[in-house]
């Protein structure tokens, strides 16, 4: 316990990487329907993947957990063998791209985005391990990878073709070449009131290739499409574990609750919750975030397909970048407030209500509103609960833009908000500090 207290924060990483790479794969074998583990990865890979397959349909839970395994270990490998030095962005990009893996990337479909990357690094001479990030921010467009993998021009499957191939891994070396340069930009937009910062660069491309490979050229958008099949009880069990887990890990690396208040009434903007509180207090956060999680969507009544498993690990990445219960629950609150309005308001019009708080749609929503935390750090509570009223309201019409290939719908969506909301809060509201200066 010694040596992990000393660890750098970067091997403390790629270590907690590891682990949760090998809780996945322990996982899938734990799984009831294990017999048919390699045969439901099968499907997956063979399977479009656009919003919102949900992986429990298609290959069962043995099957979407070891996908998970193996897309967190392809991950941890990147930053391994590239020599990487993993920070708080780093975990973002891990676990999000472990979350996605629940409903969108696979491990044939995240390639093509990460070697355009490498294609970058070759031209621009930039070391491979000062990239990893970006390589995990190119997977976010993996569904449309799959797209023209499995289907292109058609919307019927016909399964891997040599042409869709290699369109798709030209589609990718040019998206994950450009993604560089629009990762760096893309705080200049939202003025770091994003932590999903990457979902800007990787949307607006979405955005372009849908326009350019369907719309101009007069191929339909083949439809997204949601199926049933959940596994609450696995899903519940596995969480409770991983996250007790953390917890226990914290409390043994030193974490005292009193570090960990300083974790939850921190209000800088921009923080490495590793880096500036220590990897112990970084850990007690992810498992009592994780938790506070699962509470959320138990208390809701969300249905726990692999999308909310996911989902799951798509807020929980924010984790180690100063997202917490304290700061991400008026987002929350927000989300509820404004589900039960607008199903009064849905019923005065005669309007056909159709998202609930607990709707997939909803529920995946909230998940990406939490990257908006650092409006609530700065300005307060009451401004993060009208940050989640907006987000909930375009947060499913956002999908028409990209047509369902980018899995960065939520985070797109964040930034929208903050091109709507922070003009607004910077030319007329007070920040936290300027309201407690005033008082003094």
């Amino acid at each position: 316990m010694k040596k992990l207290k000393e660890l750098p924060e970067s091997d403390f990483l790629k270590l907690f990487f590891a682990f949760i790479s090998l809780f996945f794969l322990v996982g899938a074998v734990c799984m009831p329907d294990r017999a048919d583990m390699f045969a439901g990865l099968g499907r997956i890979v063979s399977s479009p993947s656009k919003l919102s397959l949900n992986t429990f349909a298609v290959g069962g839970a043995a099957g979407t957990f070891l996908n998970m395994g193996l897309v967190a270990l392809a991950s941890f490998a990147l930053f391994q063998f590239c020599g990487a030095k993993p920070n708080n962005v780093s975990t973002l990009a891990f676990l999000l791209t472990l979350g996605f893996s629940g409903w969108g990337i696979n491990i044939v479909n995240m390639w093509p985005g990460v070697l355009g990357v490498f294609l970058y690094c070759l031209v621009k001479k930039a070391a491979p391990g000062t990239m990893v990030n970006a390589m995990l921010f190119s997977t976010g467009l993996a569904p449309l990878f799959s797209d023209l993998m499995l289907r292109y021009p058609g919307a019927e499957v016909v399964g891997f073709q040599p042409l869709g191939i290699l369109l798709a891994v030209a589609i990718g070396l040019a998206v994950g070449f450009f993604l560089p340069a629009g990762i760096a930009y893309a705080p200049k937009v939202h003025h770091g009131f994003v932590l999903y910062s990457a979902a800007l660069p990787v949307g607006m491309t979405a955005f372009l290739l849908q326009g350019a490979l369907y719309k101009t050229m007069g191929v339909d958008v083949p439809a997204m499409t949601t199926e049933a099949g959940s596994h609450p009880l696995a899903v519940n069990l596995f969480c409770l574990v991983l996250f007790g887990l953390c917890i226990a890990g914290a409390f043994l690396l030193g974490c005292k609750p009193k570090d960990y208040w300083e974790v939850l009434k921190d209000r800088e903007m921009s923080v490495s919750v590793s880096g500036k509180f220590g990897t112990a207090a970084m850990l007690m956060n992810m498992g009592v975030y994780g938790l506070f999680i699962l509470a959320y969507y138990n208390l809701i009544g969300a249905t726990f397909s692999a999308v909310t498993l996911g989902v799951i690990f798509c807020m929980l990445c924010c984790g180690n970048s100063g997202s917490n219960p304290r700061n991400v629950l008026p987002l929350l609150i927000g989300y509820v407030g404004a589900s039960f309005l607008f199903m009064g308001l849905s019923r005065l019009a005669g309007g056909n209500f159709a998202q609930a708080i607990n709707a997939q749609a909803i529920v995946v929503g909230a998940c990406f509103c939490n990257g908006l935390s650092p409006i609530v750090r700065k300005y307060g509570w009451q401004y993060g609960i009208a940050a989640g009223v907006l987000h909930y309201c375009i947060v499913t019409t956002v999908p028409n833009l990209h047509g369902g290939f980018c899995l960065y719908n939520g985070g797109l969506t964040s930034c929208l908000v903050c091109l709507i909301f922070v003009p607004v809060l910077e030319n007329l509201c007070k920040t936290h500090e300027e309201r407690l200066s005033a008082k003094a």
